[in-house]
């Protein structure tokens, strides 16, 4: 659901793939691989053709990496048919395609293209899950009972071919109107039934709006997103998905989680002061995760407690394993072992990860190929995750400063989301004999003016502001900067 946008005009955003060094083309030698490789037919002598699976993505999405099938177990409980792009099928170990996705590591996405983990003829043809076509597929079989509770899980690879290819706004008003297709009929129960049980163990889920820069005609629209209820749902699979594969790897010992620290309790204790000073209800027993779900980020408060709840879940990396467990195995925001396997087409990790579970659910040794692999990947996602982090902010910021460029001077109304802490106090000496004494005069220093963050109502921008800000409250603010070449917006309070 779009809550607000705005046009800008024609940006080029070359300069920031230069600063980057972001890559333009594939080496002849991967390109030339993945071709051969997209000529080819599926593989998998498994025919799970028969499962009506659909996918669910943004409507321009083509790099299709999941499919889902919801059904009802005789006796209750449900059948989560899950199918994921078989992208080993297509990428040789040891070959040249293979060692430039590891120099990718994901895939980017910037607003006039994407820089694709594999070339467009596997990730937006062979190996894309597209509607009507047999694509090689590893298919996760999930079986929960009526409390959503996991009972059994099988995974294969096979051939599968979905039957449409369906998008967050149309499934969305379809579940509205209570006319869902068959397959996915059940993702509103499952799905809430999926972040039920996470608050229950203590997962966090932040519903934030999110910033996107979009084209129109011949310039960009910047765009606040709010996620609609669908998306969440269909998140839910991916980490039910997650949570299987990080379980089959832990039983075997051998394997790469997506993990991050839980919330330390100090730092739950400095939410809940930040609650009672915005007035959000904390009720004595509920979790983070459960007062982050009953927040509207729409208004002044709830969007400046989001903020802080974003601190709590810092630290996500990758952590290998072979041989022996990790001591801390636990995503913190999901609260439970989690793994990347969902999206192979667009990240490093998953494919490896895939080739684990896929071993040790056979009960046959793990290829040495990937095994060898798990130790160097959290280097290189970490790495290539922070260039995909700068390269989207820096998108969003380069269209904020275009579009505010022209409106120097100008009163905006916006939302104070986050306050800068005081400057510490000054130190004074202190004499061995007692007392403290004032410290000895020294040269001047400018003292730090008081700032912070705020988000305005429109157009839909988040930036730096200088003054005095009452943190969760609406205030009218000046616009000083729209710095294109430096991707730098700054207001005063007015």
């Amino acid at each position: 659901m779009v809550i607000r946008r705005v046009v800008a005009p024609r940006i080029d955003f070359s300069a920031l793939r230069r600063e980057l060094e972001l890559p333009t083309r594939f080496p002849p030698a991967a390109q030339r691989e993945a071709d051969e490789a997209a000529a080819g037919p599926p593989r998998p002598d498994t025919d799970r053709t028969d499962i009506p699976f659909v996918t669910i993505d943004p409507a321009s999405s083509r790099d299709l990496d999941q499919a889902l099938c919801l059904r009802s177990r005789p006796g209750g409980g449900y059948r989560v048919h899950y199918a994921i792009a078989d992208v080993a099928a297509h990428v040789r170990p040891g070959g040249e395609l293979e060692a430039e996705t590891w120099r990718r590591g994901q895939t980017l996405y910037l607003p006039d293209g994407n820089i694709p983990l594999h070339p467009e003829t596997l990730s937006e043809g062979a190996a894309s899950l597209l509607p009507e076509l047999d694509r090689a597929a590893v298919v996760w079989t999930i079986d929960l009972d009526p409390d959503g509770d996991t009972v059994s899980v099988r995974l294969e690879r096979a051939r599968v071919r979905s039957r449409a290819k369906l998008d967050y706004a149309g499934v969305q008003a379809d579940a509205d109107a209570g006319r869902l297709a068959e397959p996915i009929a059940l993702l509103p129960e499952i799905g809430a039934l999926l972040t039920a049980r996470g608050l229950g163990r203590g997962a966090i889920n932040l519903p934030l709006p999110e910033q996107e820069v979009e084209p129109d005609g011949d310039g960009w629209r910047l765009v606040l997103r709010a996620p609609v209820p669908v998306e969440d749902f269909n998140a839910q699979i991916s980490l039910l998905t997650g949570m299987a594969a990080a379980d089959i790897m832990l039983a075997g010992r051998v394997g790469l989680l997506r993990t991050m620290p839980a919330p330390k309790p100090e730092a739950v204790r400095g939410l809940q002061v930040a609650a009672a000073g915005l007035g959000v209800p904390w009720p004595p027993d509920a979790s983070v995760g459960q007062v982050v779900a009953a927040v509207d980020p729409a208004q002044p408060r709830g969007a400046a407690f989001l903020d802080h709840a974003a601190e709590l879940l810092r630290g996500a990396g990758y952590t290998a394993f072979d041989g022996a467990v990790p001591e801390q195995p636990e995503h913190g925001g999901i609260a439970a072992a989690y793994a990347h396997v969902t999206a192979p087409l667009r990240r490093l990790a998953d494919r490896y990860a895939t080739e684990v579970c896929l071993a040790l659910h056979e009960g046959r040794p793990v290829p040495e190929w990937a095994r060898a692999a798990l130790p160097r990947l959290p280097e290189v996602m970490a790495s290539t995750d922070r260039v995909a982090s700068t390269a989207t902010r820096s998108a969003v910021e380069l269209t904020e400063a275009v579009v505010l460029r022209d409106r120097l001077g100008q009163t905006f109304e916006a939302a104070v989301v986050d306050v800068d802490p005081p400057a510490p106090a000054p130190r004074s000496a202190t004499s061995p004999a007692g007392p403290a004494t004032p410290a000895p005069e020294a040269p001047a220093r400018a003292t730090r003016r008081p700032a912070g963050t705020v988000a305005l109502d429109e157009p839909p921008v988040r930036a730096r502001c200088t003054g005095e800000l009452p943190l969760g409250e609406r205030v009218q603010v000046r616009l000083v900067t729209a710095d294109p070449v430096r991707r730098t917006v700054l207001f005063e309070r007015a």
